[in-house]
């Protein structure tokens, strides 16, 4: 806009600049200068803000964060196994934290032990090999672009030790269900905040003392 008004001035004569516009015309536009001068001056500003990465830049590898490493590194779930958690299969971790609450008996806080001990020395064994895989993918363009085929290895190979970590966690939710009872499963449920009790909600049509009696509830 600003370029437009100096355009108009530059069609008009030097010696008859001012004196053939009207007082009103010059008013107006040297009102709206400013305006556009700022507009001009900060139009290209909205492509400089800092990226949501700013900072990640000095991060041992670029991909993880150090509460991501720590989480791995001791063999934790890193949120692996939400397709199992949230769809009604409880892990042994969280089972064992709630044991108390859902009445989990001598037996099976023993076999869910098991199945977590198991779980931690396995998922930190995978989790080393995918640390290890996405650190060479990390360094790989440390040292410059890779060429087409290193680079479709290294992303295969951390791809796949992410999917085996993935299956250690998965795998230790689907080895606890079958220790648990139907009720156990649904308080899990409610306790960890998926889903209503379904104790202080009986539906319309179902008697109550049956409803409860049905869902553990007495």
């Amino acid at each position: 806009m600003l370029l437009i008004i100096c355009n108009v001035f530059a069609q008009i004569p030097d010696q008859t600049r001012i004196s053939n516009m009207t007082t009103k015309r010059f008013a107006f536009l040297m009102l709206f200068l400013p305006t556009f001068a700022f507009a001009q001056n900060h139009s290209g500003n909205h492509g400089s803000a800092p990226s949501d990465y700013a900072g990640q830049e000095t991060r041992l590898i670029k991909s993880l964060s150090e509460d991501d490493l720590e989480e791995i590194a001791r063999g934790g779930g890193w949120g692996l196994a939400r397709a199992a958690e949230l769809n009604g299969v409880p892990g042994p971790t969280h089972l064992l934290e709630l044991a108390d609450e859902i009445g989990l008996t001598e037996q099976q806080r023993h076999d869910i032990e098991v199945i977590r001990a198991q779980m931690r020395a396995d998922a930190i064994t995978a989790g080393e090999r995918f640390v290890a895989a996405e650190q060479s993918l990390d360094e790989a363009f440390q040292l410059g672009a890779p060429d087409a085929g290193t680079l479709e290895r290294l992303v295969v190979e951390a791809g796949e030790a992410r999917a085996n970590l993935r299956l250690v966690h998965l795998n230790a939710h689907l080895l606890t269900l079958p220790l648990l009872t139907d009720t156990q499963v649904t308080q899990y449920s409610v306790l960890r905040g998926y889903s209503d009790d379904p104790c202080d909600a009986v539906p319309d049509g179902h008697d109550p003392e049956m409803w409860r009696n049905h869902n553990g509830c007495n």
